[in-house]
């Protein structure tokens, strides 16, 4: 028999070994969220790291055997990597035989002289450079590698360091690109399984390219930060409750407003009181 190239066997083991675990899940996400449509043209963003690689092997094999016809580019922006991580995130590409469009912008540059939550303009201006780059290529969406554990954790950091209930959504509308929306089909897939994904097929992704915490970076793709002490505290919580990851991802489905003491939907925040008003019984 000939032999499987490093990309075939990394397919070979989504559909089959974790079949269950990535693939199913994957899929699962696809139809309940109503993530692709016919006619679309997804971008792919990868930033080299695990997630993202894994996503862009998903969406190629979908690609391929969907029902549904859409269109599939894969998009690496340079924001200013050293070159040891661009050169690693064009060779795993290339083993993995994912066709990468290159382009350059210079967030890094930008993004270091600033003192005041870097993280939070760096990761807002790669938004807005990769919705310019897919709509010039003519795409209507850009699909990012936030997975099940990103949710979980995003949650509980707003509640815990933000005083806020917040989740973060399979799919959203820009603001600032008309006709461009964001995708996250990895959205039930578990951090746990892509790692065992990666080591089952001895993959080796770069972990943290950014400049401000490449020195932080973990092999479990973690860093020293406040995300790092959430997976931490999960991780505690799963000793007594093993169903602590799924009790977190169903709250956020099933929030109960009756019983919340204020909320915001569109910019507007509305208090109980509003309700609880306009409920009052009345001796008529």
């Amino acid at each position: 028999m000939k032999e499987l190239t490093p990309a075939q066997k990394a397919e070979r083991s989504i559909n089959k070994r974790f079949r269950k675990e990535i693939w199913s899940k994957f899929v699962l996400a696809v139809k309940k969220y109503r993530l692709i449509e016919e006619g679309d043209k997804i971008a792919v963003c990868i930033s080299g790291g695990k997630d993202s690689m894994l996503l862009a092997l998903l969406m190629k094999n979908f690609a391929r055997f969907s029902e549904v016809p859409f269109e599939v580019e894969y998009l690496v922006m340079d924001p200013g990597y050293k070159k040891r991580n661009l050169d690693k995130i064009i060779e795993n590409a290339k083993l993995l035989e994912i066709p990468i469009n290159v382009f350059n912008s210079d967030i890094f540059s930008v993004t270091s002289s600033v003192t005041d939550s870097p993280c939070y303009l760096c990761a807002r201006m790669r938004r807005g450079f990769l919705y310019g780059k897919a709509k010039e290529l003519g795409c209507n969406k850009i699909a990012l590698g936030h997975h099940f554990s990103d949710v979980i954790e995003t949650t509980l950091l707003g509640m815990l360091y933000g005083a806020q209930i917040q989740g973060m959504l399979p799919k959203l509308h820009s603001k600032n690109f008309e006709g461009m929306s964001l995708i996250r089909p990895l959205y039930c897939v578990h951090e746990d399984d892509i790692i065992a994904w990666k080591k089952y097929n001895g993959l080796d992704f770069i972990e943290c390219a950014c400049s401000f915490t490449d020195n932080n970076a973990r092999g479990d793709g973690t860093g020293k930060s406040k995300r790092q002490e959430i997976k931490k505290l999960i991780a505690t919580l799963k000793q007594t409750n093993p169903n602590v990851e799924k009790c977190l991802f169903s709250s956020i489905h099933s929030v109960s407003l009756d019983t919340m003491l204020g909320y915001k939907t569109e910019g507007v925040f509305h208090s109980f009181l509003e309700r609880y008003d306009k409920n009052r019984p009345s001796d008529e």
